[in-house]
């Protein structure tokens, strides 16, 4: 295995397709020569030899593509790519390309130090000496370019494809490709001078125009390493890339759990036909925003129970054209919808926005996974391009659009991120909700094709290796040092004959069965090591006859006590120590203010159904769990409370009819029917009381007359592990 491979994934924590990105470039630095001169044909034979799927560079060097499917971190694989070839081909010269403003200066950060998304975290090599990040607006200070040899930075070039391929007016060539006073030349004539320049492509599906690809031909690279969720060319003639050298499918991504799953809201029993187009997207949203509401109770309660910082979920309107989004802002921010309550909570980007108002929206859209920041529903025109990368958006309502258009990358990619890195293991949270009413029979058919991007087949030598593995046992560290039977006498073994090898195998049989003392070191004791003595000579006794024929009683003693302490030496002890209370124990709760101003959970309708897209599972949004109308609403929070093992009814009461009261007055101070009131109580009873348990520790006390502290014997051994490895390694 690559040494640097190992180090880097190590460093950066690298996920199982980021990390088999990183040997196939380790594998390329193998095959080509990484220099300015080569031969492009024969470079193509050497690496379709061995990865046949390769069929063609596609560009006047070297540049191969990895498809990794939305949220997997193709920026943290870009720093782990140039990490490599700096340590690995000690390359010092990088350009990394974006297509738009928003990847550019997402780019731009992610390279930076000290940013929360930084690509190098964990690099020894770059902590103290930080790559120079040079950009489309910094080119000109210079501080990229090195006259002399003398100075050994690693320089990575960030720049916004217009930047290079875009004329301005009067015919005039981009300010890049102009003559610099300070370098005698152009910026660009300087890259493309330069002997070790590697170029990597951020969502490369969007260079494959002729003005794109004779741009990034004229900076002559070595190698050319793109990256991307959909390895196919934009446009009425798509077609697939022939340069893909890995491909991750979003149907692994979510077989593996690296992204959140997909599912589709709809009302049971649900006939769109039968309901105006008005009506229909009304009741979309509604039950758009039921989602996002539980949702956003869920993390809350999330947060607090398993200390994790708050994430505040927001959700997505797909409109069909600027008009649309402008009518479902003012439908949304008026009174008509849900009473007013997301006036000020919604923002609508749209190519039609211009000056202040475009700043604006735009400002809020890049802060929508700030928690203390308003916006919880953002109206956006079809798709969203590239490069909003949100990990906090949880529901999408497209309107009036296709199930082939819902069902993108593009589309869904914008969702499927997890907000903690990782999924929660609660379902609700870990799942992308996708409000389709009007399309939703046709959403789960395509969802269910074998080659939707949800459901791809299994593929032999992707998936599944075409040469067997190799099963090995990895032995506990004390074990090598007891040779086995016909190992005979090698260098490292502390016993050098066959039979003491035996007698030390036993000894250290019959020592991993006491259990009982409070230390492994207790095993060397004198009556311990009488007793371990007895149960070796009572094992080969019956096979061997008298021990005296193979030693002396002496002897068998020595053997035993060098093989325990060769078990001993590499064994830690760790003693258990119980904390019992002393006398008799009281515990409570006292009274607080509860904080309740995120929770705002809405009125709910009951047949709000839910079908996940890859496993076909469905459930109900929210159900009442007992379908008991109570006379006093603080009851359905009291009922719930009253379930947690710390809560005492009869000793509580007070407090809990007191918590549950400002739970209703919170509610109430949103709704004004009384009627949504008891609907919210009734159906939102278990998260809501959730909440209340949780910030109810805060504010527990325990009574006791004291504590004994017992330390109770007991070690356990470690024992061999299984590990599996791929063919031949």
């Amino acid at each position: 295995m690559n040494r640097f491979v190992n180090a880097i994934s190590a460093r950066l924590s690298l996920r199982k397709p980021q990390r088999e990105s990183l040997e196939l470039l380790a594998r390329l630095g193998e095959i080509l020569e990484l220099t300015k001169v080569q031969d492009l044909e024969q470079a193509l034979r050497r690496v379709s030899d061995e990865f046949s799927h390769v069929k063609d560079f596609e560009r006047d060097f070297p540049s191969l593509c990895f498809e990794l499917a939305t949220g997997v971190g193709k920026t943290r694989l870009m720093g782990a790519f140039i990490t490599y070839l700096v340590q690995a081909h000690g390359v010092r010269n990088f350009f990394v390309l974006a297509p738009n403003l928003t990847i550019y200066e997402k780019l731009i950060r992610d390279f930076t130090p000290n940013t929360p998304k930084y690509v190098f975290q964990g690099i020894a090599e770059f902590a103290v000496s930080p790559p120079v990040v040079v950009t489309g607006d910094t080119y000109e200070e210079g501080r990229g370019v090195r006259e002399t040899k003398l100075f050994d930075d690693v320089v990575i070039n960030v720049f916004n494809v217009s930047k290079i391929n875009s004329e301005v007016r009067g015919g005039k060539a981009p300010r890049i490709k102009r003559l610099s006073e300070y370098i005698g030349k152009s910026y660009f004539e300087y890259l493309a001078g330069l002997p070790d320049l590697v170029l990597l492509m951020d969502e490369a599906h969007r260079y494959r125009a002729s003005a794109g690809i004779k741009a990034i031909n004229e900076l002559k690279p070595i190698l050319g390493l793109e990256l991307t969720a959909t390895a196919r060319s934009t446009g009425a003639g798509s077609s697939g890339f022939r340069n893909v050298i890995y491909s991750y499918p979003l149907s692994a991504a979510l077989e593996d759990g690296f992204v959140k799953e997909a599912a589709a809201l709809t009302r049971q029993d649900f006939k769109p036909k039968d309901v105006p187009r008005d009506q229909l997207e009304k009741l979309m949203l509604e039950d758009g925003v039921h989602a996002h509401e539980k949702v956003k109770a869920d993390l809350q309660i999330y947060a607090l129970e398993n200390d994790k910082p708050l994430v505040k979920p927001f959700m997505l309107v797909v409109a069909q054209d600027t008009t649309h989004a402008n009518q479902l802002f003012e439908f949304i921010q008026g009174d008509g919808f849900f009473e007013g309550r997301y006036t000020g909570r919604v923002a609508v980007v749209h190519s039609n926005q211009s000056g202040e108002l475009k700043d604006d929206m735009v400002q809020r859209l890049l802060q929508v996974e700030d928690a203390n920041e308003p916006t919880e529903i953002v109206i956006h025109v079809n798709k969203l391009g590239e490069g909003w990368d949100v990990s906090n958006l949880f529901t999408i309502v497209p309107l009036r659009a296709s199930a082939s258009e819902i069902l993108t990358e593009q589309t869904l990619g914008r969702g499927l991120r997890l907000p903690y890195g990782k999924r929660t293991g609660k379902k609700e949270l870990d799942t992308l909700f996708v409000s389709a009413h009007e399309r939703f029979q046709e959403l789960i058919e395509r969802a269910n094709d074998p080659n939707s991007i949800i459901r791809r087949g299994v593929e032999v030598g992707r998936d599944i290796p075409t040469q067997k593995p190799q099963v090995i046992a990895v032995e506990p560290v004390y074990r090598p040092r007891v040779a086995t039977e016909g190992t005979g006498t090698q260098p490292g073994f502390a016993f050098q004959n066959p039979a003491e090898q035996k007698l030390a195998e036993a000894a250290q049989a019959v020592a991993k069965t006491i259990t009982t003392l409070p230390r492994s070191a207790d095993l060397m004791n004198p009556d311990v090591q009488a007793k371990i003595v007895r149960e070796v000579i009572a094992t080969y006794q019956p096979d061997q006859g008298t021990l005296e024929e193979m030693f002396d009683a002496p002897k068998v003693q020595e053997v035993v006590k060098q093989a325990v302490q060769e078990f001993v030496d590499r064994t830690i002890s760790i003693p258990r120590i119980v904390v019992i209370p002393r006398g008799e124990v009281t515990s409570g709760f006292n009274s607080f203010r509860l904080n309740l101003a995120p929770v705002r959970p809405q009125p709910v309708a009951k047949d709000i159904l839910i079908q996940w897209l890859r496993t076909q599972e469905r459930a109900k949004l929210i159900t009442d769990p007992t379908g008991v109308q109570e006379d006093r609403l603080e009851n359905y929070i009291v009922r719930n409370l009253i379930d947690f093992d710390d809560v005492h009814y009869d000793s509580q009461a007070d407090l809990l009819y007191d918590l549950a009261g400002q739970v209703v007055a919170h509610v109430r101070g949103y709704l004004s029917s009384e009627d949504d009131v008891r609907n919210v109580l009734q159906y939102h009873q278990k998260s809501l009381a959730a909440t209340v348990h949780a910030q109810m520790q805060e504010h527990s006390w325990e009574k006791q007359d004291g504590f004994d502290v017992q330390v109770t014997p007991g070690t356990l051994t470690l024992k061999p592990l299984a590990v599996e490895l791929p063919f031949g390694e």
